[in-house]
């Protein structure tokens, strides 16, 4: 073989394994898309709502999977990801792997799975969705080796998460006892039309993630009841009374943008049908999917946001909740029904929990508090979480301003005193300012 053909030979060979390395290592940047991210998330939302978790329940479900994913992804970028342990109760560190074919980004996916099948029931939802999740991973070249290291490593991360996830006490708690009735008419009483129990009378007894306790950020104690007319509780009583009899469009439009009620009871005669929507956690968990696209995080800007806002969800659902089971303040609809008007309804259907504090008030201020911190306080954004419902998207100048309207539309909705709108509020600001505080995971 003489030198010129030896000598193109020898490109030829250089330009096929400079060729071949680039095919190679395509997956790798196909796998930075954080639309990947947004697909597990909205799947996980699809199932919530399949599955029809109560609020609180949902909060549990998207932080622990948020975490896992977290928990994997931080070791992409060491230098600028903390991790959580040391920062929520009782993680201890996670480890990382041995294997160098590892892809973070794709492990965190498997990690986010793994760890969302085991708080969910349709199996078969998930099966789905993970079968087109793997088909879109090999269509990216993506070399097996690299699939099924990173796969099990977080498969190894979503176990440490499910360790550490047996000792909030959920689990315990499905076994305590139902809430008992009181029969003084200050106390809350199931609603009509299906007179539910009342949901997780015991939630205060979940660990918390940031707060130092359930009681941490107590709210003022409710208006003393008293119906004697010009009290200050028979004015709270009458404003709810007088709104939702002279509700204008706009009033109407909010209270059902907000709804989130995840399993509406509809009864035509003898038949009952449902209607399912997101909780009021899953409607933060769109406007953060909203957030990051319009601020073009990337991958891991995209699971840190996530995982921030459904901490800081899952904690304000557990001071919420202390508060509401501690105080058990009754429903306007029971109180109106009874005195004012038998035929009086309101707008959204009563869900089945005490009523002080607001709830959607509590956890959307934690959330705006959350999410202002990581993109801005003049964030201006289209919500359009609730499109898919049948309802039309929003326009707010703020996360705060967003927060704002869901604490009000709790009015507009006939579901809610003043009183627990507003200490609603500053409960869930405390929350998210506590966390926001507590809670770094960015060095920078």
């Amino acid at each position: 073989m003489n030198k010129k053909i030896r000598f193109k030979i020898i490109v030829l060979s250089i330009l096929v394994l400079t060729i071949s390395c680039s095919q190679n290592t395509e997956y790798v940047q196909k796998l930075e898309n954080p639309e990947l991210f947004q697909d597990v998330m909205q799947n996980l939302t699809d199932i919530i709502v399949y599955d029809i978790f109560s609020p609180p329940v949902a909060s549990r479900v998207y932080a622990y999977p948020s975490i896992a994913a977290y928990e994997t992804m931080r070791f992409s970028k060491p230098e600028q990801y903390l991790t959580l342990s040391g920062q929520v109760k009782e993680l201890e560190q996670v480890k990382p792997p041995t294997d160098k074919n590892v892809n973070f980004n794709l492990a965190a996916l498997y990690a986010f799975n793994k760890v969302g099948r085991t708080f969910i029931f349709s199996d078969d939802k998930m099966d789905n969705f993970e079968e087109s999740l793997d088909k879109k991973i090999k269509s990216f070249k993506t070399p097996r080796n690299v699939i099924n290291s990173s796969k099990n490593y977080g498969e190894f991360v979503a176990d440490h998460i499910l360790e550490w996830a047996k000792n909030d006490n959920y689990n315990q708690t499905r076994t305590f006892p139902k809430y008992t009735i009181k029969e003084p008419e200050k106390f809350w009483k199931p609603t009509p039309p299906d007179y539910m129990d009342g949901i997780e009378p015991h939630w205060n007894k979940i660990r918390p993630l940031v707060i130092e306790s359930p009681e941490m950020f107590p709210p003022k104690p409710p208006i003393k009841f008293d119906l004697t007319k010009g009290s200050l509780f028979q004015k709270q009583l009458q404003q709810v009374y007088e709104v939702v009899k002279n509700i204008s469009d706009e009033q109407l439009e909010v209270a059902k943008f907000w709804d989130c009620n995840p399993y509406v009871t509809h009864h035509r005669g003898h038949a009952m049908f449902a209607t399912k929507k997101i909780t009021p956690g899953g409607h933060w968990i769109g406007i953060t999917a909203v957030a990051t696209r319009k601020a073009e995080s990337n991958f891991s800007e995209t699971i840190n946001a996530y995982v921030n806002v459904s901490i800081s969800i899952f904690d304000a659902f557990i001071s919420c909740w202390d508060e509401k089971w501690k105080t058990l303040v009754v429903r306007p609809e029971t109180l109106i029904n009874k005195y004012y008007d038998e035929e009086w309804l309101p707008i959204l259907q009563t869900p089945p929990f005490p009523e002080y504090t607001s709830g959607h008030s509590v956890i959307s201020r934690a959330a705006a508090v959350t999410l202002t911190d990581l993109y801005g306080e003049n964030f201006y954004f289209v919500d359009t979480t609730e499109v898919k419902y049948g309802l039309s998207e929003r326009s707010f100048n703020s996360f705060i301003h967003a927060s704002e309207e869901a604490a009000i539309s709790r009015l507009y909705g006939g579901i809610h005193y003043m009183m627990a709108i507003e200490e609603g509020v500053t409960q869930g600001n405390k929350v998210g300012v506590y966390v926001v505080n507590n809670l770094q995971t960015k060095t920078k």
